[in-house]
């Protein structure tokens, strides 16, 4: 055989074999089943967890359920929820923990469902509350007219968000209104007469009659809060942050991550390290009905998610 066609010969067969195995080593690359070793379940945690202790914690997570599950998993945090949304685009994500506010933007793009919800102080809700200076006459909602009012900030749900709709549902209008950024903040301004009212978080007082709303902030700086500065009204409840899944993920992925989930939290180790992790004491079971009252108050309030969202 002439030299020439030799050659051509030997380009072609190389082809071929390169072709050959790109096409062995894609099929051995997409064969790995999600749970596999080369294919582990891609778990988030919310853009606000701290990196050292999810490092310190998430693993001994991790190799729980590993063992608890025959799945492998893979934990991070995303730098933000912008970014946590764009890997539930690109399928680079199955479950992920996050605000409700959040989740509301990845149910209605991605088909992200809540399954769980947070819980904290035994509640699996949170409510807002609006705050008012003992001298400022204001003792209902309607005493708000004409007042000064200082929000936290505008992402917040408690400190903004609900106690906002509550005055909007009641055709209040305020003097002026101020975003003071912090939960501890408004509690101070409104405790030195800065502004008449405003808006925190609240959580109900705990059995044994000790104030767990945000005036338990300036507590030990201001002993007196608690009398100078009165709660006047509290919002609807606002469930807690979503444990949340792909759509399209396997239910026996979804059963094996559960029981897996509440075993964990069923031991000492389990419980501590979740509250650490995350800050919270459990989860309950969860549908994307229970947001229907964050969808509500957006609608109501004119709120725009798309702006919001990168302020998250």
């Amino acid at each position: 055989m002439p030299m020439k066609n030799i050659l051509k010969s030997n380009r072609l067969s190389s082809t071929f074999i390169t072709l050959a195995m790109l096409l062995l080593l894609s099929g051995c690359l997409g064969s790995d089943r999600l749970g596999e070793k080369g294919n582990p379940i891609k778990l988030l945690f919310t853009p606000a967890t701290d990196a050292e202790v999810l490092g310190g914690d998430a693993p001994t997570f991790i190799k729980f359920l590993e063992q608890e599950t025959g799945l492998y998993f893979k934990s991070g945090i995303p730098g933000s929820y912008i970014s946590m949304l764009d890997m539930f685009a690109a399928n680079k994500a199955d479950i992920a923990m996050m605000n409700a506010f959040a989740y509301l933007i990845a149910h209605r793009r991605y088909g992200v469902e809540a399954k769980f919800k947070a819980i904290r102080y035994g509640q699996s809700y949170y409510r807002g509350q609006i705050i008012a200076n003992h001298k400022s006459g204001v003792k209902k909602v309607q005493d708000l007219n004409g007042k000064r009012f200082a929000f936290t900030d505008p992402t917040s749900t408690t400190g903004h968000m609900f106690p906002l709709k509550l005055i909007k549902d009641h055709n209040i209008t305020l003097a002026t209104e101020i975003f003071a950024k912090k939960h501890d903040v408004v509690v101070s301004m409104v405790y030195r007469g800065e502004v008449d009212a405003g808006a925190t978080y609240y959580f109900p007082p705990s059995p044994e009659g000790k104030i767990r709303d945000a005036r338990i902030r300036v507590l030990e700086q201001l002993p007196d809060v608690a009398q100078r500065v009165k709660i006047v009204t509290i919002t609807e409840k606002i469930p807690n942050d979503p444990l949340v899944f792909r759509k399209g993920l396997p239910r026996q992925v979804i059963i094996k991550f559960k029981n897996a989930l509440f075993r964990f939290l069923s031991e000492k180790g389990g419980k501590h390290i979740f509250n650490s992790l995350y800050g919270v004491e459990g989860w309950s079971e969860a549908t994307d009905q229970d947001y229907d009252g964050l969808r509500e108050m957006v609608k109501k309030i004119d709120l725009n998610q798309e702006l919001m969202l990168p302020k998250l």
